[in-house]
């Protein structure tokens, strides 16, 4: 029985785990996402989503709201004031079964607007692997505007 498990939970490994350059490749893809944003660049978001892929927010008073992710590139570039997502301690998990690769990262974040705090909570990327590497097909994440903890990452640098 207990080579059982053990032969199990290395064979899941396999498929679920993430060996560590995915796991950067997957983590990379998000954070260049994030930086699109601060840079208010529309194209940029649009090279790591994938058109079809859905936003959803959920907000703390059970809200929720969404769209298509090339609205949300769209409205980067309308965007004035300096915004700033960061994201810690990213939790990520693959499968690479032969059909396809995909992806999830779930990691907290805290958003800064025009320098100051604006919310936390936690983000969820869904990711999928194509010819021209990982691209994000859907985010889901929370909005907590009271109560955030402080973010490991200190003050933000804008």
């Amino acid at each position: 029985m207990r080579t059982f498990a053990v032969v199990l939970a290395i064979s899941c490994r396999g498929l679920f785990g993430a060996d560590a350059s995915d796991e950067k490749d997957v983590i990379a893809v998000v954070q260049r996402f994030f930086d699109a944003m601060s840079a208010h660049d529309s194209a940029a978001a649009r090279a790591v989503l994938m058109p079809e892929g859905r936003t959803v927010a959920s907000r703390e008073t059970g809200a929720v709201s969404g769209g298509s992710q090339e609205q949300f590139a769209a409205r980067l570039s309308t965007i004035k004031e300096p915004i700033l997502e960061r994201m810690w301690n990213p939790k990520v998990l693959i499968d690479r079964r032969k059909e396809g690769a995909i992806a999830t990262l779930w990691a907290e974040y805290d958003f800064h607007r025009e320098g100051k705090f604006s919310h936390c909570g936690v983000d969820s990327f869904s990711l999928v692997k194509t010819a021209e590497g990982w691209k994000i097909a859907g985010i889901t994440y929370t909005m907590q505007m009271t109560g955030c903890a402080p973010s490991p990452l200190g003050p933000p640098k804008m």
